[in-house]
């Protein structure tokens, strides 16, 4: 006989988890070293709330962690990477995730442990950003000989340049940044022919 199915959380408490994950985003970001009680302030919930739905501060960075790559996930989801026309998808699934990852910096940069949830859905990414540029290749949007791998490399700096990069992008929107992302990406630097 299996283990039993964890019940859903009822909808306060769903959303009680909710408010003390995007509170440690919050506080971790500026203070990594932000205690559990610092969170649970900031979160407006007490002290004893905070510990009932995370046993210790690690299990809130794990739960933080896994959050942050769901959402992630769904971004790229909601880009439509194997039915929209590749271009398409690109632009859609960078300008998404460049939403998600600029509200979750934090989180998202934390290192995965192997084995975790998180670690299993930016794998997972991974895989569905290559399945992304091997339809943008075969649409011819990326040279056939191109190593995709080194291509993802080069798109993952490009989102992270975009985001962390320089302070003359306040205030671009995600489209605009996805635009720019996506041209250097298939463009380079070079002279439009």
């Amino acid at each position: 006989m299996g283990e039993p199915a964890a019940r859903p959380l009822r909808a306060d408490a769903e959303r009680s988890v909710r408010a003390i994950l995007e509170a440690a985003e919050r506080v971790l970001s500026r203070d990594p070293g932000a205690s559990m009680e610092q969170i649970a302030t900031a979160a407006g919930v007490a002290r004893t709330t905070i510990h009932r739905r995370f046993a210790h501060r690690q299990a809130l960075i794990e739960a933080l962690a896994a959050s942050a790559a769901r959402q992630l996930a769904q971004a790229v989801e909601d880009g439509r990477p194997d039915t929209a026309p590749p271009l398409v998808a690109l632009h859609r699934i960078t300008a998404n995730v460049l939403e998600v990852k600029g509200a979750w910096t934090f989180a998202l940069e934390l290192p995965a442990d192997p084995g975790s949830e998180a670690a299993a859905l930016h794998e997972e990414l991974g895989r569905r950003c290559i399945t992304v540029l091997e339809r943008a290749r075969a649409d011819k949007l990326i040279d056939g000989s191109a190593d995709l791998l080194w291509v993802r490399r080069v798109y993952y700096a490009l989102l992270g340049e975009s985001l962390h990069g320089s302070p003359d992008d306040t205030g671009a929107d995600s489209d605009t940044l996805a635009a720019r992302i996506i041209d250097t990406l298939l463009h380079g630097a070079g002279p439009r022919t």
